[in-house]
């Protein structure tokens, strides 16, 4: 299995020109969703003693697995939160696979650290943070805001040793993303909830009420949004961040979606206080234009999150007894790809400014689509937006009628378009964050409403 043969040459080109091939589509096909019992079938067998070979091996992948997967870097796909790699950021992660790189430490990867301190080093100037700042890449977000709020209980233990309560909580806005109230179950901490105002957004006076209300003994953090996934909102950060410097506790910023925009000079301020906060968390896979999965997890102190999470044992001491930079060192992470990586590489080849110019690209499409979805009298918008997410009604429709449009627009490989819920009731939701879209493809989603 580990011999490099002219079989296996074979197979290594045929997969290449098939990489190729997928890039050179514009646009390629949405994919499908199968149903289990016709993808059991077919797929029947492939586990074996002996092995099919890889001939036939490529022959299920081609006709059975990528079929009956969802291009998330469709210019129609709208859905969630979209996808769209450079292809200098996909090209290059095929290398990372590659070459083997264990990025958990100096010792190990120290030509990748530095890339990658390179690429967080732009997202924290971009953040205002001070040049200290640090941290690292982790699968996710939802990784991202598990490590950060364990680094803020740690933080506030070290603090409180004399007077630990006996829970510890953290404030959270309803419209918070879902991995939050996740990683405080992980944590075994209590949220407490804040509601949002009439634009989704989680304000200081709000946040301020409930904690004179709840008077909480254990508040460690509290987490804003910039970008919130349903709605997009940004919420009052330079409000947050003033009174959680009167608390003296964490703040935490998710900004896994919308805080890309930070690239943008023309939305930049529309995130001022997220230079107070004490970390955030932005995906390169998201609205940064690079391959699934990675987070840039970003701490104002480091050393905090190094004393949270940095592991001992005697077979680490030879790491950790230097006093290089280990990522693993700032995030629940020991294993670890070298997610960064393709961020970097994609940054040194097209350079800041294209980022930004791309990500405006997108703002201008979603300021052309609200103007779109107000010139059709059957369509509502419900408000306007922060950053690139569109919330509309259908009048007249119920939820059973967003439903069958959905299904009809992914069944016909037209688009992959998903309802939400506002105040309970069904809306449409269109995220625009690929530069490959266009209003014609804006148009053709609008006009299967009609």
């Amino acid at each position: 299995m580990h011999e490099l043969t002219d079989e296996t040459e074979q197979l290594a080109r045929t997969i290449f020109e098939q990489v190729l091939e997928r890039q050179r589509m514009n646009p390629m096909s949405l994919g499908g969703i199968g149903s289990s019992a016709t993808l059991e079938c077919d797929l029947s067998g492939s586990i074996t003693a002996a092995g099919l070979g890889f001939d036939e091996a490529m022959r299920r992948w081609s006709d059975t697995v990528i079929p009956n997967v969802i291009a998330i870097d469709h210019p129609r796909y709208l859905a969630f939160i979209p996808h769209a790699p450079t292809q200098a950021s996909v090209f290059i992660d095929l290398f990372v696979s590659a070459a083997s790189i264990y990025a958990g430490s100096w010792m190990e990867a120290s030509g990748a650290v530095v890339a990658e301190n390179q690429a967080l080093a732009w997202l924290a100037g971009l953040a205002g943070y001070p040049k200290e700042a640090g941290g690292s890449f982790v699968p996710g977000g939802t990784l991202g805001n598990l490590a950060a709020l364990h680094t803020a209980r740690e933080t506030a233990r070290d603090r409180r040793r004399a007077d630990r309560p006996a829970r510890w909580q953290v404030a959270v806005s309803s419209e918070s993303h879902s991995s939050i109230n996740q990683a405080l179950r992980v944590l075994d901490m209590d949220p407490i909830p804040v509601p949002v105002d009439d634009r989704f957004r989680l304000t200081a006076s709000a946040l301020e009420k409930v904690l004179a209300e709840r008077k909480p003994d254990g508040l460690c953090a509290v987490v804003a949004s910039a970008g919130s996934t349903n709605a997009g909102a940004i919420d009052d950060l330079a409000g947050i961040a003033d009174l959680c410097a009167e608390l003296g506790v964490w703040l935490h910023v998710d900004g896994a979606y919308g805080l890309a925009a930070l690239a943008s000079e023309t939305k930049r301020a529309a995130f001022a206080g997220i230079e107070r906060s004490d970390s955030f968390i932005v995906d390169p896979h998201k609205w940064l234009f690079g391959p699934y999965d990675s987070c840039a997890l970003l701490y104002r102190d480091p050393a905090l999150a190094k004393r949270a999470h940095s592991q001992s044992a005697d077979y680490l001491d030879v790491i950790n007894e230097r006093n290089d930079w280990n990522p693993a060192d700032y995030a629940i992470q020991l294993s670890r790809r070298a997610r960064g990586l393709p961020m970097w590489f994609s940054l040194t080849a097209h350079g800041t400014d294209a980022y930004g110019a791309a990500i405006d690209q997108t703002l201008t499409l979603t300021s052309q689509t609200v103007v779109e979805i107000r010139q059709r009298p059957e369509l509502e918008l419900v408000l306007e937006p922060d950053l690139s997410v569109l919330l509309f009604r259908r009048i007249g429709w119920n939820d059973a009628d967003y439903l069958t449009w959905s299904d009809e627009l992914i069944a016909s490989g037209t688009a992959f378009v998903v309802p939400s819920r506002v105040d309970g009731k069904s809306v449409a939701r269109m995220v625009l964050m690929n530069p490959r879209t266009t209003m014609d493809d804006v148009r053709l989603v609008l006009d299967s409403m009609g």
